[in-house]
């Protein structure tokens, strides 16, 4: 597809969208850190809040006396689970799962918040007052091991949570009843039996995925304080400071106005694309309101180690032709629940977003078993989009092993043609890719543990290829504003991650003739226009939004300038009078805007600064979204942009340590809108997809289920020597269908197998990530 129905969406010549090194509005204030997060404010006279958090991994508090811990001094406020003001409480943050009250007296993870918020002049006093509680708990059993909790004699976790996790898993299947600490989602298509019995080759295969974290860079937290303002209207006007995204979820959560309901602060500290809110990010303003003073609550680093992706265990059956054609799936997958209010992304979610949609084959037989623990929370930011694309790379792997084959043919012959899983036409987008990647990586594949460097380590390659989504079901309203001979696009932040507001600052240049910084970005708080919804989705979709409004305010533009060339407003001016109007008796159809001036489109020499040619105020508003994206439409059952990436890798078979010797990526977004932001997204999904392969990992005590590397020492991240650079080449084929045909990259790109499947073909053995030394030594037999 394309951008068909769009103004301009078929635009040849770019003097400002896709230009290189235009820098972020906000990016020197991040980069010479003197940008505030929600952590960063303080104010005269503030609180300091705390939680209890449980030192168990799965415990109930049966009895609580708080009085020892009010007695101290400086201690303002105690709520417990059991105040009414707590039990009123009801976040509107997105969610997935029944809903459990907002704070109780069950931790169902080591660390959780529970029962006892504490309200103190300083964090010292707070420490004080939680140590000072007189607390007996019933400590329950507790699993951080899937096989443990999964057994039929384990104990319940939550025998009340009857429903399994929902993100359109199940296909419209009924699946079985949850069992003990299991539940099922089953997606079946086709006859797979048949499809087994078509097969030249049965193979099978278990991987496995590890958990890990993507720290925050500015730990989650907020500042709440009430206050009359007339300038807000009548009654009291919350402000808060630190609430992720927006503001919305917290009016709505304290029954607030949105008019009256105040978050000034520009930046937010936050997962990659992290939707949940925290606690502290939420009870701020009822502790604001109790006391009456500002309170501030905010997690520590060690707090902030929370999953962007869960445990999961995959074992997959295949059959396949001599000739590599896939015949046959049968998908085993065992995954981590998590904790009470865990999102589904990291389970169900696979079900209609995975690999397997993009194969011609259509026996398919998913089997997810997603396991209860007590391992920890995933909140709605565990996008490694889609989440088991892998098994389907190892997949193609493993026939080309089989068949000693080339595993990017295997790759395109068993990829669907554009339209349907009938359809056997190419994609032309991934041969571009293919074509491309070949020569920058200048593509030898070879058989496992066939080739040696020189300097006597084995070499390993792999290949990978994935979608670009888009995600179309987003919604924007789109303001535009010239005022004072500029033109402005407000927006009401929080920046989070995404930088789209400049990209849209750029498609609202292109399509008025003018330069990048000719458009004022305002943030404002107050704006409805908020370029949010994935990096893809943030940049593409949004842009499309502000391409319609950009194309609305020229017309007012040029009608605005005719209009004053045939009636010039009255003015005061000293010397000689200006010279009339080139415009005069011409029609808007007549003119047109370039390079900041308004001028005669039958002889460009006719012109008049913007600035000069119109005078008056004008507003230009839109609002809605661009056409479904494909890959909306079934996830990847019609292809249009696609993505490919590479690794090399050296493994040393006497100390088992693996180097990444190259990463490339070829990837087709459509249309490159800024490629700055394109270049760091990249680089990000590389970097935290070699971290969960070779580095990253969570250990917990078998016996109590404390995490025992929750922090930055024990917890292992890749580090700047660690990094390699991602050799990156970008098509624009433009056949994505939101702004000028783009669909972004968005998070697709990241993988938790790319490397390992390089490893795999150094050594020829599968080595469970994270790939320490000592598990590649004993996958080679020497430990």
């Amino acid at each position: 597809m394309a951008d068909l129905i769009g103004a301009n969406g078929q635009r040849e010549s770019f003097r400002v969208v896709g230009k290189a090194n235009l820098p972020g509005k906000l990016s020197y204030a991040m980069a010479a850190g003197i940008a505030k997060f929600g952590i960063d404010y303080t104010f005269p006279g503030m609180l300091h809040a705390k939680f209890l958090r449980s030192p168990y991994a799965n415990a109930r508090i049966t009895r609580l006396d708080t009085s020892r811990a009010r007695a101290i001094p400086g201690v303002a406020d105690i709520l417990t689970w059991e105040d009414e003001d707590v039990k009123a409480l009801v976040s509107h943050g997105e969610s997935f799962g029944p809903r459990r009250p907002w704070l109780d007296n069950l931790a169902d993870f080591e660390g959780q918040e529970t029962a006892v918020i504490v309200v103190a002049e300083d964090e010292d006093i707070c420490d004080a007052a939680l140590r000072a509680l007189d607390i007996e708990w019933e400590i329950l059993p507790a699993y951080t091991d899937l096989h443990k909790s999964r057994e039929e004699e384990a104990y319940v976790l939550r025998p009340d949570v009857l429903d399994p996790p929902s993100f359109g898993g199940g296909g419209g299947a009924v699946n079985p009843p949850k069992r003990g600490n299991v539940s099922y989602s089953d997606v079946v298509s086709g006859d797979v039996d048949a499809g087994f019995r078509e097969a030249d080759h049965i193979v099978e295969y278990s991987l496995y995925m590890p958990p890990f974290a993507s720290h925050m860079p500015n730990p989650s937290g907020s500042v709440a304080w009430w206050e009359d303002d007339a300038y807000f209207g009548e009654g009291k006007s919350l402000h808060i400071e630190g609430a992720v995204r927006e503001r919305r979820a917290i009016a709505q959560m304290y029954g607030m106005p949105l008019d009256k309901t105040v978050q000034e602060g520009l930046f937010m500290g936050g997962k990659y694309c992290d939707w949940g809110l925290r606690k502290s990010q939420e009870i701020t303003p009822l502790l604001a309101r109790r006391t009456g003073r500002p309170v501030r609550c905010v997690n520590t680093r060690e707090e902030t180690f929370d999953f962007i992706m869960k445990e999961r265990f995959m074992h997959l059956k295949l059959g396949f032709t001599n000739e590599g054609m896939i015949t046959a799936i049968d998908d085993f997958s065992i995954a981590d629940g998590g904790s009470q209010g865990s999102s589904s992304f990291g389970t169900t979610g696979d079900q209609t977003m995975g690999c397997y949609n993009s194969f011609k084959c259509k026996n398919i037989r998913q089997h997810m078993e997603i396991v209860d623990s007590n391992r920890g929370l995933m909140y709605v930011s565990g996008q490694h989009c889609p989440f088991n694309w892998d098994i389907g790379t190892a997949a193609i792997y493993l026939i080309s092993e089989k068949l000693d084959r080339d595993p990017i043919d295997i790759a395109r012959l068993n990829l669907h043609g554009p339209d349907s899983k009938d359809d056997d036409r190419n994609v032309p987008s991934f041969d571009a890719c293919l074509d491309a990647g070949r020569r920058l990586m200048n593509w030898k594949p070879h058989r496992a543990g066939q080739l040696r460097l020189p300097d006597g380590r084995l070499h390993g390659a792999s290949f990978r290829y994935q979608m670009c989504p888009r995600h179309s079901f987003s919604g924007y309203d789109s303001k535009l504003e010239y005022k004072n001979g500029r033109v402005h696009m407000p927006t009401q932040g929080p920046v989070f991650g995404v930088f789209a507001v400049e990209c849209n600052a750029m498609v609202v240049a292109e399509e008025l003739g003018l330069e990048y910084d000719d458009v004022d970005i305002d943030f404002n708080y107050r704006e409805k226009f908020t370029p949010v919804g994935g990096g893809s989705d943030g940049t593409t979709a949004s842009a499309w939004v502000t391409k319609e409004c950009a194309n609305l305010l020229k017309r007012k533009l040029l009608e605005a300038a005719a209009e004053e060339a045939d009636a010039p407003p009255p003015m005061f001016f000293f010397g000689a009078p200006p010279e009339p109007s080139p415009f005069k008796g011409l029609s808007p159809d007549e003119l047109d805007l370039e390079d900041g001036a308004v001028i005669v489109k039958a002889d460009p020499s006719k012109r008049q600064p913007l600035s000069a040619a119109v005078t008056r105020d004008v507003t230009a508003h839109f609002s809605g979204r661009p056409p479904t994206a494909l890959w909306a439409q079934g996830m990847g059952l019609k292809l249009d942009t696609m993505n490919t990436a590479y690794c090399e890798v050296a493994v040393d078979e006497e100390t088992g340590e693996v180097e990444i010797l190259r990463f490339g990526v070829v990837a087709d977004p459509g249309k490159v809108m800024r490629p700055t932001s394109l270049e760091s997204q990249i680089d990000q999904v590389m970097y935290f997809s070699q971290g969960c392969q070779l580095l990253e990992d969570y250990v917990y005590d078998p016996k109590t289920g404390v995490r025992l590397n929750n922090n930055m020492i024990d917890y292992k991240k890749p580090g700047l020597l660690d990094v390699p650079v991602v050799e990156r080449e970008f098509l624009e084929t433009r056949a994505g269908n939101a702004a000028y045909g783009a669909n972004g990259i968005s998070h697709s790109l990241a993988n938790t197998h790319l490397v390992i499947i390089a490893i795999h073909n150094a050594i020829g053995a599968w080595v469970d990530p994270p790939a320490t030394p000592d598990k590649v030594l004993r996958a080679l037999g020497k430990a």
